[in-house]
């Protein structure tokens, strides 16, 4: 009965084993030519790898949740680039224009929300919050005029 058992373990792990070198084997013989590697100088932690998908709608929506978790305990800057990452995954996607709109106005940057803004309702042209924006823009480019004048 011992020896059964351990003649079941030992074929088991020749199955595991063999499987496992079989599927290396297999791996190693792809017919995709090797991928470069990343140049730890010029990479950032914001910056695509070489080897993603430019288009990546999954991971644009990782990038907003990341940017709204940054908004929420004060870095603006790192919202903003978390936003302009999921605008770079998912260039069509209007709601990260939005969260830039918001991370820019509260960076004092007036100019750049309001084009952030105009830009989500252009992609975005029946949104529910639509009256909202049109009035955030319409006051910053008040600010924005009142101090071109001054």
């Amino acid at each position: 009965m011992k020896n059964i058992k351990t003649f079941r373990i030992v074929a088991l792990a020749a199955m595991i084993f063999g499987g496992a070198a079989l599927l290396q084997a297999q791996a190693s013989q792809s017919d995709e030519p090797a991928k470069p590697k990343a140049n730890k100088q010029t990479d950032t932690a914001t910056k695509n790898a070489e080897d993603q998908p430019k288009w990546d709608p999954l991971r644009a929506e990782k990038d907003l949740e990341v940017g709204q978790y940054y908004m929420r305990i004060g870095k603006i800057d790192a919202a903003m680039d978390r936003f302009q990452d999921a605008i770079d995954a998912k260039p069509g996607y209007a709601v990260p224009f939005l969260y830039l709109g918001e991370a820019q106005e509260k960076k004092g940057m007036k100019r750049d929300a309001v084009k952030s803004y105009k830009r989500y309702l252009e992609l975005y042209p029946h949104a529910e919050d639509k009256e909202k924006v049109q009035k955030k823009i319409d006051k910053l480019q008040a600010e924005v005029g009142d101090k071109r004048k001054t």
